[in-house]
């Protein structure tokens, strides 16, 4: 898995101009899923994100995790974190899990 995690004030994810995912502060979560991945990978993942101490807390220092600062997780699979453009012009999707 790999994961591209954001602080955000709000995010939104619109699909066709339908909201289909909203948060307020909290996380944005850009996640890969591999074909080789496991629910166990995504368990440690998962407690991973949740735990980074990435939010101030009363005296400005970047020591709160999402769940301290009250906020939610906001996950958008982005099967593109897996492209390889190692070889030729076109990025090859073939590590990234089907749909």
């Amino acid at each position: 898995m790999r994961a591209v995690v954001q602080r955000v004030s709000r995010a939104r994810v619109t699909v066709n101009e339908d909201v289909t995912g909203e948060i307020g502060l909290g996380l944005l979560v850009l996640l890969g899923i591999a074909q080789d991945d496991t629910e166990t990978d995504a368990a440690y993942l998962a407690e991973k994100i949740s735990g980074l101490r990435i939010f101030e807390d009363g005296q400005g220092k970047m020591n709160r995790s999402v769940q301290d600062a009250g906020g939610s997780v906001l996950a958008v699979s982005q099967f593109t974190l897996y492209g390889d453009v190692r070889r030729g012009k076109r990025p090859s999707f073939d590590a990234a899990a089907p749909p």
